[in-house]
């Protein structure tokens, strides 16, 4: 029996993992309107395409990128793959219920977070651009997966190529503030001052909590926003240069007030 034709024009095949289940929804409009990206983190990428289609491993996502540029597709995009584990995003606290997934072939941090080959950046923009545009995800949607799980997560890295990605249409971006000299918020800090910094964070879509101290989870949350939007350094603090680009990005969202 042959197997099914990927679902995106820019997969080659279906490649099956049995790793997914029926999307769960707490809402009646509730709808996949999210795509999450990740790196494999694995030294050889065949053997994470193995791992991700082995049942002991629990874990898959939607789509597979290789290095070349090739793309499998290997659960269907109804089902719900295992690949956000525990995360949130907004209201959103069932991640893998709301997305699709992507793996892309890296080593990661481990393994030294080498650069993005170029052949798998353009594949990885034609397969987001195909989803968002076929599930209608909005820009604001397109996350890394250290953005909805920041306190265990890492990938795809600072070295993923984001403004890229936003050149070619594809999630939400501004060209980050210069980093300067001046005041910044750093952790064992407490009072009004992070309440609003936590708050900006969550209009974003950050999920933490707003208790006035700058404890892991807020130093966690400036990270992951620094990984995504302002690369140049990820060191958890809240310095002008990040929260100047955070204030630019909630500014600059479809519908935000000018």
């Amino acid at each position: 029996m042959s197997l099914p034709r990927p679902e995106s024009p820019a997969a080659t095949k279906v490649f099956p993992s049995p790793n997914h289940g029926e999307r769960r929804s707490d809402a009646p409009t509730a709808r996949c309107d999210m795509l999450i990206l990740h790196y494999t983190g694995m030294p050889d990428s065949g053997e994470a395409l193995q791992w991700l289609c082995n049942p002991i491993a629990q874990v898959s996502s939607h789509y597979f990128v290789f290095e070349d540029g090739r793309v499998l597709q290997l659960v269907p995009e109804s089902r719900r793959a295992w690949h956000a584990g525990e995360s949130a995003w907004g209201d959103t606290r069932d991640v893998n219920s709301r997305s699709i997934g992507i793996e892309i072939a890296n080593p990661g941090h481990d393994g030294g977070l080498p650069p993005y080959p170029d052949a798998q950046i353009d594949a990885v923009i034609a397969l987001c651009a195909d989803i968002c545009a076929r599930w209608r995800i909005p820009p604001g949607n397109v996350l890394a997966h250290s953005d909805v799980a920041p306190m265990r997560k890492q990938d795809p890295g600072e070295l993923f190529p984001w403004a890229r990605l936003h050149a070619a249409g594809v999630g939400h971006w501004v060209t980050p503030e210069p980093i300067m000299d001046g005041r910044y918020f750093s952790r064992g800090e407490e009072g009004q001052p992070i309440e609003a910094l936590q708050a900006m964070f969550a209009m974003y879509g950050y999920a933490l909590a707003i208790d006035g101290v700058f404890g892991p989870q807020t130093h966690a949350v400036v990270s992951a926003f620094q990984r995504h939007f302002r690369p140049e350094r990820v060191d958890g603090i809240a310095d002008a240069s990040t929260i100047t680009t955070l204030r630019n990005l909630i500014r600059a969202r479809p519908g935000a007030p000018s």
